[in-house]
């Protein structure tokens, strides 16, 4: 899939849409949107259920090569697109946007948000060859991509939907704790699992600090300040 990306966009400073998704499209039928930026809760939701991921249309500076605040096609190609041809992640992401309308019924938007950050922007795996990062938001800094695998800093936790759902993330750092799965099979036990009883629990309650860490948590690897 990476190769049919490269060989389309030979050449090309600025990745051609129109030609990924005939890429995208016959591997998971998933296709791309172009958008100016950040969208509205509930028309990102309604793009994922149906298959479609916005992605920004413009570029960030080289000032701003490892971090950015809001996402640009550097970060939404590069980072997103990939994992979006593996079937079981692209099943993730529909059933993801599928469950956003019932988080806003609940005002449990920040909830699922961190569900999207924690695994699909910052999120660890497991492999026979140790962890690896693949979540997008650290494919498109390479100090980060680093940070999360080698660091002794950081807090590494086995995933746990309720602890995730209910932990505040750093926007403007790289994380303090990073969540960790077992396989990308390990998301289809997330998708059936019914989010309501964890939105009325963490109804009104204080996110959990994301440098802390809980005695229920299965610490795989805890952070040295």
């Amino acid at each position: 899939f990476i190769d049919g990306l490269e060989a389309l966009n030979a050449g090309e400073a600025i990745p051609r849409l129109e030609d990924a998704n005939k890429v995208l499209g016959g591997a998971t039928g998933w296709r791309l949107i172009a958008v100016p930026g950040l969208i509205p809760d509930d028309v990102f939701f309604d793009h994922l259920a149906n298959r479609r991921f916005p992605v920004a249309w413009w570029m960030r500076g080289e000032h701003e090569l490892d971090y950015l605040v809001e996402p640009d096609i550097f970060h939404d190609f590069f980072g997103h697109v990939p994992l979006l041809s593996n079937p079981v992640f692209a099943n993730y992401m529909e059933k993801y946007g599928k469950g956003g309308p019932k988080a806003m019924k609940h005002g449990a938007q920040n909830m699922l948000a961190r569900l999207y950050w924690y695994i699909v922007e910052f999120g660890l795996i497991k492999t026979k060859d140790g962890l690896r990062a693949f979540g997008a938001g650290m494919l498109s800094s390479k100090d980060e991509t680093i940070y999360s695998v080698e660091s002794p800093k950081p807090n590494r936790v086995a995933f746990d939907l309720e602890r995730v759902l209910n932990t505040a993330y750093m926007v403007d750092d790289f994380q303090k704790t990073y969540f960790v799965i077992d396989s990308l099979e390990q998301l289809f036990e997330i998708c059936d699992c019914d989010f309501t009883p964890f939105y009325e629990r963490g109804a009104g309650k204080a996110p959990i600090d994301p440098e802390k860490l809980l005695p229920t948590d299965t610490v795989i690897t805890r952070g040295q300040w």
